[in-house]
């Protein structure tokens, strides 16, 4: 972020990846400028929003054109760090970690799978994305060699935090965690958890209320 600039949201910075991913689908389409509305149509939130969260980034629009696409692109990308080149390691290789292996959106984002490893001999040595699985016993030496950048934990539980130990011990100051478990993590390092039963328990709070509002506007309606 530049000195003197207004420190950007958490909220915010949330939904910066919603508006690249957005920006580059626009970009694919040879679309060259957007507006607001339309931005905020795509990414699901509203325009008044994209506008508060592009002027945390000096980016402010045409009154009459929007926003230049590639502009905003390079832009939210620099923001993000995307631009540079971040390698990464995956722990864990069952079901979730190989969906994850093999998901092809991570190189258009600014990330590179450097290593995947286990500890597993029957995944060892397996051929996954073009990657051979290597042992966990070699990540202070991938490490060294890849520079890695981010962690993404994929293991059962009860090796989530050794395996985030091993991680900061070797150097790597952004963890993923899709382990349903909590870590613990020194200070300087970034901790983000994905806990997929929370977000659907979230997803069910919405629902559960929404079809209580419509049990209540159609009583309403049957008593008029």
């Amino acid at each position: 972020m530049s000195p003197g600039r207004a420190r950007i949201p958490e909220a915010t910075v949330s939904r910066l990846p919603l508006y690249l991913r957005v920006l580059l689908d626009l970009a694919g389409e040879q679309v060259r400028t957007v507006s607001s509305e339309r931005l905020a149509e795509l990414a699901g939130v509203n325009a008044a929003k994209v506008r508060k969260d592009l002027s945390y980034l000096g980016s402010y629009g045409t009154r009459g054109v929007g926003y230049d696409v590639d502009f905003l692109i390079d832009h939210v990308g620099r923001e993000l760090g995307v631009t540079s080149d971040w390698p990464l390691v995956i722990v864990g290789l069952g079901n979730l970690g190989r969906a994850l292996a093999n998901y092809g959106g991570l190189s258009s984002r600014g990330f590179r799978m450097a290593a995947l490893l286990d500890v597993d001999p029957s995944v060892v040595g397996e051929k996954i994305a073009d990657l051979a699985v290597r042992h966990l016993d070699e990540l202070e030496r991938v490490a060294a060699a890849e520079r890695l950048a981010v962690g993404i934990i994929a293991t059962p539980p009860a090796a989530a935090q050794d395996v985030a130990d091993r991680l900061v011990a070797a150097g790597v100051t952004a963890i993923l965690n899709f382990a349903p478990v909590v870590l613990s993590v020194p200070d300087h390092v970034t901790l983000r958890k994905v806990d997929l039963a929370v977000e659907l328990q979230i997803l069910t709070f919405y629902q559960h209320h929404q079809a209580r509002l419509r049990a209540v506007a159609g009583d309403g309606e049957e008593s008029a």
